[in-house]
């Protein structure tokens, strides 16, 4: 493979990607309306500024690492869904890197909820569980869970609530809040 230094680089690879390694530093910027539709690395200790003008259309992911991303508008977005479904009873961990949308139906016995991996401390890290029959068995929260008056909700035994946790610290306290009870279209 061979070195290219330059102030513009225009490449059209096989693989569609372009990777930039080494020590270096400086900005990465891509413009004129480009369709990203490979990988756009940077490895080997490069740091910089990656930026983009016009519109880019990016046809896969976006992995962050759990760095910032400054200065955004969002529009027309979605969260990721983590579908639990039926719980059967024991421990339902809520891994947040399976989605912040979380949807899971009560049916068989006691059920004790437990959730993992949220963000790093001092960033807001926060998710939706829709529960639907919630109030059917014994549900437990974590004990790092804080509610509105310091009690848990009753939740509704045969319907949807709707329930948000948020975290500043990394998780060492969740505070729980119901953001519909008995969730139904009006009759």
């Amino acid at each position: 493979m061979g070195t290219l230094k330059a102030d513009i680089i225009e490449a059209a690879t096989s693989d569609a990607s372009v990777t930039l390694r080494g020590n270096g530093s400086g900005t990465v910027a891509i413009s004129d309306n480009t369709a990203i539709t490979g990988t756009v690395s940077a490895t080997g200790g490069w740091s910089g500024t990656f930026s983009a003008s016009g519109v880019q259309t990016l046809a896969a992911a976006i992995a962050g690492a759990d760095n910032e991303i400054s200065r955004v508008n969002l529009k027309d977005y979605g969260e990721v869904t983590n579908a639990i479904g039926s719980t059967g009873g024991g421990t339902q961990d809520i891994d947040l890197t399976l989605g912040n949308n979380v949807v899971a139906t009560v049916d068989t016995s006691a059920n004790t909820f437990t959730f993992s991996n949220p963000t790093a401390s001092d960033e807001l890290c926060g998710f939706t569980l829709f529960l639907t029959n919630g109030g059917s068995q014994t549900v437990n929260w974590p004990a790092a869970v804080d509610w509105a008056g310091g009690t848990a909700p009753t939740l509704t035994t045969s319907g949807l609530d709707i329930l948000v946790f948020i975290t500043t610290d990394g998780g060492t306290i969740w505070h729980g809040m119901v953001a519909s009870a008995d969730s139904k279209t009006p009759s």
